[in-house]
């Protein structure tokens, strides 16, 4: 069974910065693809930033491109994803969720993703 942990949200002011982890458990070494996502009040659930379980190349959303960075740890066959959040701004508080994928997916859609975490809340103040 695939359980997805994420922990790290909290409080910051505006410019500084959060590592988000993922603790993943349950999915097949190297066929599958993790991601961030967030959902902010009243709006969906956005794409933030993924990468793959086997490596290669991460990929972001426009909006968090240059401050965003994914990625992953497998050591000891226990995988972490990690989000290192840098200059955050207000708009980027939201609920972030972690999620994987079975698949090699390069995309954006939500529900390309079949496992997701409880998330955990990022609040950036002005």
């Amino acid at each position: 069974q695939v359980q997805l942990v994420e922990s790290g949200g909290g409080w910051v002011q505006a410019g500084g910065s959060l590592r988000l982890s993922c603790a993943a458990s349950g999915l097949t070494f190297g066929t599958y693809t993790m991601g961030w996502f967030r959902r902010a009040p009243e709006n969906e659930r956005e794409f933030v930033a993924a990468i793959f379980g086997s490596g290669g190349v991460p990929y972001y959303a426009d909006s968090v491109k240059g401050r965003f960075t994914i990625s992953r740890d497998n050591a000891k066959n226990a995988l972490t994803v990690y989000l290192q959040m840098n200059s955050l701004k207000p708009e980027d508080t939201a609920v972030y969720y972690c999620a994987a994928a079975r698949k090699m997916y390069y995309g954006s859609a939500p529900a390309a993703y079949d496992y997701w975490g409880q998330g955990t809340q990022v609040n950036v103040s002005s």
